[in-house]
């Protein structure tokens, strides 16, 4: 069995936003060589995310008003976690989209239902973070 294990890097220019990161996966995939197996594909910060959805702007929009209904940013004092940074509520957006995607690999390519793409949820951003992609199979 081949494995294969890359780092992904953003630094977002905003507090929220959500990156379309399947071009780099296939990318990551053709570098594996891998033809058959799975590929995994995790936040490595617990005020981002890593999920599958559609590539449309309404509905990022739809996610990030949802997201900010239910853990809103501000005020800060509402969260006792604020203290030290103010990002409780990343932390809980996070929980809600989830940390990781497992995509099955079928004759080199990812395994996708219609529409589906993979995302980089920023909840927290300006700073730079990390996605691990880990590929395993033959």
């Amino acid at each position: 069995m081949k494995t294969y294990r890359k780092e992904l890097w953003f630094h977002t220019d905003r507090r929220r936003q959500l990156i379309n990161i399947t071009p780099q996966l296939n990318t990551c995939l053709q570098e594996s060589g891998i033809r058959e197996g799975l590929l995994l594909c995790n936040a490595m910060h617990i005020t981002a995310s890593v999920f599958i959805n559609d590539d449309e702007p309404g509905l990022h929009q739809d996610i990030d008003d949802w997201l900010e209904k239910l853990a809103p940013e501000k005020p800060y004092s509402q969260y006792r976690h604020n203290g030290y940074e103010d990002n409780a509520d990343a932390h809980l957006k996070r929980s809600v989209m989830g940390r990781e995607v497992v995509i099955a690999i079928t004759d080199g390519k990812m395994d996708f239902g219609p529409w589906e793409q993979v995302f980089y949820g920023e909840f927290d951003g300006k700073r730079r973070k990390r996605v691990l992609v880990k590929i395993i199979g033959e």
